[in-house]
């Protein structure tokens, strides 16, 4: 009976202890594929070292199912254990943050380095287009200058710029505002301020074409209303020049040099107009004035029919019509 006892008693023993080896090796368990006893810390800051608390860190490893994960403390540390030997891939995510990758290869026998993230926060228009209320701020803003409420609309066109300073296009729409309600010296400002950005210093730099075109037109629309006339010519070519295939800059120098009676010069900018769109009308009606102006009726009446073929709906039609009626008349 004593070595029945004895023996049921190393049975259970040997029973237990191997149970215990199988529970210790993650490798031989159904669905752990890829785990094991390897570990993974580290510290999460951003770039001015302040640790970020609540970064969540997934673990995939590259060969097998196993994906493991962690979450920054308030000190920016995180740990990950059960991970089995081989490479594996880290991921590192945060609102407001850039996400960070990195594959690591882990080992189970020895420590791993530790893995200590600095993450970039998103900026500009980047972060803007996670940011629901700051579009919607915009478009209230746009919808508010619409109305005639400029002043309202500067105001959280300012907020905005506040929160986020990178999106300079945003001061194309104040400076916009501005020179609505008649504040030359602010919109004059946000229209440098623009191009100070779109159109870098640096040779090799990125010009930002379209913001450099508005705000160029915009200055060049400003001196118009000063009646200085060199400075909107001077605007509107810039313009041009930067981006030839911009019709309305070349329409606008056109419009300067015919307000100037410089009508060769005039002539020679509504034609790029319609060569880069041809199928615009108003560059036709300015170009048939300007060879009435010069005597040429029959280039006159041209451009001043094709103006009417192209916008046959337009309110200034009926008194094209009579032009051209009175131009015949005097062909005569």
């Amino acid at each position: 009976m004593i070595r029945n006892q004895k023996g049921s008693s190393l049975g259970l023993c040997l029973a237990v202890g191997l149970g215990l080896v199988l529970l210790g090796s993650p490798l031989l368990l159904n669905g752990q594929e890829g785990l094991g006893r390897g570990r993974m810390s580290g510290d999460i800051k951003d770039e001015s070292g302040t640790p970020i608390e609540g970064a969540r860190v997934s673990a995939q490893h590259l060969t097998a199912a196993a994906l493991l994960e962690g979450t920054s403390d308030k000190k920016g540390h995180f740990a990950i254990a059960g991970l089995g030997s081989g490479m594996w891939k880290f991921t590192v995510v945060k609102a407001g943050y850039l996400t960070l990758t990195k594959d690591l290869e882990i080992h189970q026998l020895r420590a791993n380095p530790p893995l200590d993230v600095v993450m970039k926060k998103i900026t500009g228009i980047a972060a803007l287009q996670t940011d629901e209320s700051g579009l919607q701020a915009f478009d209230q803003g746009n919808a508010l200058v619409e109305k005639g409420n400029y002043d309202e609309a500067i105001k959280i066109f300012d907020d905005f710029l506040a929160k986020y300073p990178e999106v300079y296009q945003a001061r194309l729409n104040i400076a916009s505002a501005c020179l609505k309600k008649g504040d030359l010296v602010r919109a004059e400002a946000e229209f440098k301020a623009v191009l100070e950005k779109a159109i870098p210093a640096q040779a090799d730099a990125k010009q930002d074409k379209s913001s450099a075109i508005r705000a160029l037109s915009g200055l060049g629309e400003m001196a118009l209303r000063k009646e200085d006339f060199d400075a909107a010519q001077k605007y509107f070519a810039q313009a041009l020049q930067i981006s030839p295939e911009d019709e309305a800059a070349a329409y606008n120098v056109g419009e300067i040099f015919f307000s100037n009676q410089n009508l060769d010069e005039a002539i020679r900018y509504f034609e790029m107009a319609i060569q880069i769109k041809s199928t615009w009308p108003k560059p036709y009606y300015r170009l048939g004035l300007v060879y009435l102006n010069k005597g040429d009726f029959p280039k006159a009446i041209e451009n001043l029919n094709k103006f009417v073929e192209l916008d046959p709906q337009n309110p200034e039609v009926p008194n094209v019509k009579n032009t051209i009626a009175a131009i015949e008349k005097m062909k005569k």
